[in-house]
């Protein structure tokens, strides 16, 4: 199911962002701090928990997901890819993602299953960056990939806008989404593990 497989087509659809990047003067380590900000704000939408502020919360989780394709696609054409600002954009998006769950989870007061969601999402990412620290390559791949997690988040944050109360048992949008996290996301970082421990 991930998104990382299209990352070849994002790449052809960045060339006016990196050119207004570069316009504007802005360093991939900017672009990396901008799209951290959008992830900020939209947490900060997702705890107050509005269906407008849904929305605009939605929109910045594309913005985030979107900034993170042209920092890497900035450094490439400015040939400013370093350790530094790969370590930058690494840290970043876990904040990120704490960020993200941490609203969602503070919107609807479900802080039980946020605590598995995103223990199932750092784990996801824990095992991408062990694999590639024991020589086997960086993995994006798996059952959920930062990608798809980031477009879940979107399209659950304007769904909880336009169906603000539970779907049934009391279990909202983003009841689903936390626990969909939570269980697709360690089954993703058991899939990643095997994976790799076969490849050793």
């Amino acid at each position: 199911m991930t998104l990382d497989r299209f990352r070849p087509v994002a790449d052809r659809l960045l060339g006016p962002w990196v050119a207004a990047a570069v316009r504007l003067g802005l360093s991939p380590d900017h672009v990396s701090l901008v799209a951290f900000g959008a992830a900020v704000a939209a947490a900060g939408a997702f705890a107050v928990a509005t269906p407008t502020l849904y929305v605009l919360g939605g929109l910045l989780v594309f913005l985030n997901g979107w900034l993170d394709l042209v920092d890497g696609a900035l450094a490439r054409e400015q040939g400013a890819s370093s350790a530094a600002g790969d370590l930058l954009d690494h840290v970043l998006d876990r904040y990120a993602d704490l960020a993200l769950i941490a609203g969602f989870t503070a919107g609807v007061g479900a802080y039980g299953l946020g605590f598995l969601a995103v223990t199932g999402v750092l784990m996801t990412s824990y095992l991408g960056t062990q694999i590639q620290a024991v020589g086997i390559g960086r993995e994006y791949g798996g059952l959920l990939g930062r990608a798809d997690r980031l477009a879940l988040m979107g399209v659950a944050a304007v769904a909880a806008a336009v169906v603000p109360g539970p779907l049934f048992v009391g279990v909202g949008v983003v009841e689903l989404l936390l626990g969909l996290f939570a269980v697709v996301g360690h089954l993703t970082a058991l899939q990643r593990f095997l994976g790799a421990w076969r490849g050793l």
